[in-house]
């Protein structure tokens, strides 16, 4: 092992790359690794001088200390090799370990195109605030006066995403607070940051929703704010141009599941016929499902529609009065959630709210159903003898079913935002087919408490 360090310092002294290159291609792996142990200073040389795969199976094998520091030194082209040629197991333990300053180092010297793969290798899911950060931005001291922030400015802002916010750092990179350049501005340049910071700091983490990211924006009307990880280091910005950009997106895949379709990734006339009926025929093959359990319910009460058959002239009355009112709680639930109005905590407040308009809106439903039935009955036989009875069972089944509509429609994105799905999947023709099927249930049972001694 002298032997061979005293060879690499030599070659080192002589800046001789090629045959450090020749000499470090030909040596074990193993000897790599210990040659950055006798020689760390020099380790983020060796890697770069090795050819990728030998740079890759010596890089895997080190402690991740060593990693880590090698890590902050390497260009930015070298690391994006090594990040894509690392075995998956290897990379997922890498980034699972790495510190939040080697993680800015890291995204900091790739490219747009390539930072955008990095932050997916990163671990970071496609929906994170994560995904979206930027590490173009302008960090200063609290030590440091507005003379100094301001020569800082100069020097780097043009590379910057934004001037507008500049970010107060501390050790290791933690994030202290964020200034409006206006307040740098307009006070003496001998000023220290540390006397402009207010600690009214609002930041995101980097495993944060998007969606979570959009409401923060829409409350606190910032042009970007800052990414940390766990440990309060900065990692980067987002800006709102990006979060207006996702918002859209959001809406539009709302808006298509509320409709009772997967969310198209490609605009309506660009995208595939065949991938078009594929994003729709899966829910409609559900959907048709749920609405088969109809029949079933019907042949359960094939007796009493045998025995009184004005009740079937109803049933697309009382299922679609239903059905409505789902939806319309449904979608108006979706998009409370959507503005952050509504959580998952104001179940109870949803449920009180929508019992007592569900009853408000049943029993108006209820007696304009009655008063029509009970009109044309009078004056003519369609309802036959019996007609008052059949009154009072469209009254009160457009009643319960109405109320069960507004409860459905205005629970199941609640619930399953709890169990962690996606709210808009509840979409209004998923509501309609649950209700559909519970208020024929409904119908039939309220007409048979009714009817009793005309069915039995």
């Amino acid at each position: 092992m002298e032997e061979m360090v005293e060879q690499i310092e030599l070659l080192l002294e002589q800046d001789n790359n090629t045959q450090l290159q020749e000499y470090l291609n030909n040596l074990n792996i193993s000897d790599v690794e210990e040659l950055i142990g006798e020689l760390p200073e020099h380790g983020p040389r060796f890697i770069e001088t090795l050819s990728i795969n030998r740079a890759v199976n010596v890089f895997r094998i080190l402690d991740f200390p060593t990693q880590e520091r090698i890590i902050k030194k390497l260009s930015g082209d070298k690391i994006a090799e090594i990040i894509n040629e690392l075995p998956p197991d290897d990379r997922t333990s890498l980034f699972s370990e790495l510190h939040g300053d080697a993680v800015k180092a890291l995204i900091l010297h790739l490219s747009p195109a390539d930072r955008k793969e990095a932050l997916s290798l990163l671990g970071y899911k496609e929906d994170s605030v994560g995904r979206l950060m930027t590490p173009d931005y302008i960090a200063v001291k609290k030590s440091w006066d507005v003379n100094r922030v301001l020569s800082h400015i100069r020097q780097f802002g043009k590379n910057s995403e934004t001037i507008d916010v500049i970010y107060v750092l501390g050790d290791k990179g933690v994030l202290l607070d964020d200034i409006r350049i206006r307040e740098i501005l307009l006070v003496d340049p001998d000023t220290k940051i540390s006397q402009l910071m207010d600690g009214r700091l609002i930041a995101l983490k980097a495993t944060d929703p998007q969606e979570e990211a959009i409401n923060i924006f829409r409350m606190n009307n910032r042009t970007a704010l800052p990414v940390t990880d766990d440990e309060d280091i900065l990692l980067g910005i987002v800006t709102v141009d990006d979060i207006l950009w996702i918002a859209n997106e959001e809406y539009t895949e709302d808006i298509q599941k509320i409709g009772g379709t997967e969310a198209l990734d490609e605009p309506y006339l660009d995208i595939n016929l065949f991938k078009l009926v594929k994003k729709r025929i899966g829910w409609l093959v559900i959907l048709f499902l749920g609405e088969m359990l109809t029949a079933t319910a019907m042949g359960y009460f094939e007796h009493a529609i045998e025995k009184a058959v004005v009740l079937a002239l109803f049933i697309p009355l009382i299922i679609s009065s239903g059905g409505n009112s789902g939806s319309q709680a449904s979608t108006l639930i979706i998009q409370a959630m959507a503005l952050g109005e509504v959580t998952v905590v104001d179940w109870w407040r949803v449920m009180r709210r929508e019992i007592v308009s569900g009853l408000m809106l049943g029993v108006t439903l209820g007696l304009i159903g009655f008063i029509r039935v009970a009109a044309l009955g009078s004056f003519t036989t369609l309802y036959g003898p019996h007609w008052i009875l059949v009154a009072f069972t469209v009254g009160f089944s457009l009643i319960g079913v109405v109320l069960w509509g507004s409860l459905a429609g205005s629970m199941l994105p609640l619930l399953l935002k709890k169990l962690g799905a996606d709210p808009a999947t509840s979409s209004a023709p998923f509501v309609a087919t649950l209700v559909d099927v519970t208020g024929l249930i409904i119908y039939f049972s309220i007409a048979v408490m009714i009817m009793k001694n005309l069915l039995g």
